[in-house]
């Protein structure tokens, strides 16, 4: 039987996603996009929502040029900021769209009034589609999917009516929201929701500033139209900066991740990993240093009697993943390294064709039953050649696992590359 010698040339994996910078999705950009169907007719600018979301900040924005800037306003707005911001974290979104936790009905109807004065629709719309985002994440399906780009995800998801979908049942409407329909201060928010908007967005922050700091102007500029505009860009933050840069530490199966930014402006939604792995748990940042301002507060409800039954996903499930996400990565770094010809592709040659061999020339030399090439290696060994030249057809497995020097570890990844052969069944 001839002897075949070789070595493993695996060759570098291009398709190592986990390794590259996240990236934007590649094809036609979303405008581009909507300039296309909107020609067909089969799209249009949803104009109301454009204009509350985008104009209205803007022009108030614009104002600042005529509009006094009065400090007190601005410390007003920054707390109400976090009052409304806060209201969608712990009641919209970890209250009524995961059911992390029990609240009290004092604390759902404060929850319930804050957060109609952010903006961003009523706790059934809001609830509703998140829910479908959890469900669909990164199909079609998903109302603010990732993968159509991120300025859709962000933004764009909200600013066009796709008129193909007009009459059809959409996929927010496909989730369970049975719970939100029997809850009496959803139902109420529901059906209240413009003129809690108006009053809690634009009305108290004029009233508060105008009593306050005799700036009402200020309050209705400020604290109305730029404040929430500025809540509720954070909040889109987390459809948008949280699929699409970070990292992925408990699974990378889909496009969530955490990043440093997300949490600071988003009251810790930006632990958008382990949220989208462990959804039921009241915590987005689990571990105690995580800046995450809404666990803390829900925590110091539960204290106070206004929070029960915070849900937390059993600790020995949450590092599972963690470890296996590690091991996924370990696995697929190991694909560029050449860890050497694997065992059971190696030919099988008797002992006796081994000492022939040997006898003819060829550094060949048995260690654990395998036939390992070593003349690239004689002159290289640190401890001198004669050790090599003399184990040369005989089985050196003794010396080389410490009869004579006990081996490192790079020492046998290196042997594994010099692999050429098997003995018999493994023994000599």
């Amino acid at each position: 039987t001839n002897l075949t010698m070789r070595r493993s040339a695996t060759e570098p994996r291009r398709d190592m996603q986990f390794l590259e910078a996240p990236r934007i999705h590649k094809g036609p950009t979303m405008l581009a996009r909507i300039r296309e169907l909107r020609n067909a007719k089969l799209i249009s600018i949803n104009w109301p929502i454009a204009t509350f979301l985008i104009v209205i900040p803007l022009v108030a924005i614009a104002s600042l040029l005529w509009v006094p800037i009065i400090l007190n306003t601005v410390y007003f707005t920054l707390i109400y900021i976090i009052l409304r911001g806060m209201s969608i974290t712990t009641g919209y979104h970890r209250l009524w769209s995961h059911r992390t936790y029990t609240a009290s009905t004092s604390m759902r109807s404060v929850l319930a009034i804050l957060g109609a004065g952010a903006g961003q629709g009523s706790i059934k719309f809001w609830c509703r589609g998140h829910r479908a985002h959890h469900r669909y994440v990164d199909t079609d399906e998903d109302p603010y999917n990732i993968q159509k780009g991120f300025f859709y995800a962000h933004l764009g998801w909200m600013l066009v009516k796709d008129e193909r979908t007009l009459g059809k049942i959409s996929i927010a409407a496909r989730v369970d929201i049975s719970d939100l329909k029997s809850d009496p201060i959803v139902q109420w928010q529901h059906r209240y929701y413009l003129p809690l908007l108006f009053i809690m967005g634009y009305a108290l922050p004029t009233f508060i500033c105008g009593i306050l700091f005799n700036d009402p102007l200020g309050g209705f500029v400020i604290g109305g139209c730029i404040g929430t505009g500025i809540g509720q860009q954070g909040t889109f933050c987390v459809n948008s900066f949280a699929h699409w840069l970070g990292s992925q530490p408990y699974t990378s199966a889909k496009s969530p991740r955490n990043n440093f930014l997300t949490p600071l402006i988003t009251f810790g939604e930006g632990y958008h990993n382990f949220h989208h792995e462990f959804p039921i748990d009241y915590r987005n940042g689990v571990r105690y240093y995580d800046f995450d301002p809404t666990k803390w507060l829900i925590w110091v409800c539960s204290q106070i009697g206004l929070a029960t039954n915070l849900r937390r996903f059993p600790q020995n499930e949450i590092q599972k993943g963690r470890i296996q996400q590690e091991q996924e990565k370990i696995n697929q770094k190991s694909k560029i390294v050449d860890w050497g010809v694997p065992l059971g592709d190696l030919p099988v040659i008797a002992w006796e064709e081994y000492q022939q061999r040997a006898r003819t020339g060829c550094n060949l030399i048995v260690i654990k039953g395998v036939v390992h090439e070593v003349s690239a290696f004689v002159t290289e060994h640190p401890g001198g050649a004669a050790f090599i030249t003399g184990a040369v057809g005989k089985d050196a497995t003794e010396m080389f696992e410490g009869g004579v020097y006990g081996h490192s570890n790079a020492a046998f990844n290196l042997l594994a590359s010099m692999r050429v052969a098997r003995i018999g069944d493994g023994e000599s």
